[in-house]
């Protein structure tokens, strides 16, 4: 399956519980974060600071305590939308190109101001 975000490309979170975080004015806005893993074969991505589950971790040896570790897990990767840091909100892309050595590059570009992403 293909998808429409890679690893490493930043974000906004459209749906889901993670949609919308408070900031210190009170404010409630879009969350936006960093691609950290992306997998194409499930449709799915870890998205930094989104989705944070708490996992229990067991003791192996002795002397070595159990705890409890947060971490990101998966969400759909439909679930998320490229951010475009000149519109500054999630936005849909189009393909372009542009010369880079001599050589045609496929690029992603905003559909709304037409910078690249």
């Amino acid at each position: 399956m293909k998808m429409h975000v890679k690893t490493g490309d930043t974000v906004v979170v459209l749906s889901g519980d993670d949609r919308k975080m408070q900031d210190n004015s009170g404010k409630l806005t879009p969350r936006v974060g960093k691609v950290i893993a992306a997998s194409p074969e499930e449709g799915k991505v870890i998205v930094e600071g989104v989705n944070v589950v708490s996992k229990h971790k067991k003791a192996r040896k002795q002397g070595e305590t159990s705890s409890i570790v947060k971490t990101e897990a998966a969400v759909y990767a439909s679930k998320v939308q490229l951010y475009c840091p000149k519109c500054k909100r999630g936005v849909r892309t189009k393909a372009g190109t542009k010369e880079a050595n001599g050589k045609t590059v496929k690029t992603r570009l905003c559909c709304k101001c037409g910078t690249e992403i």
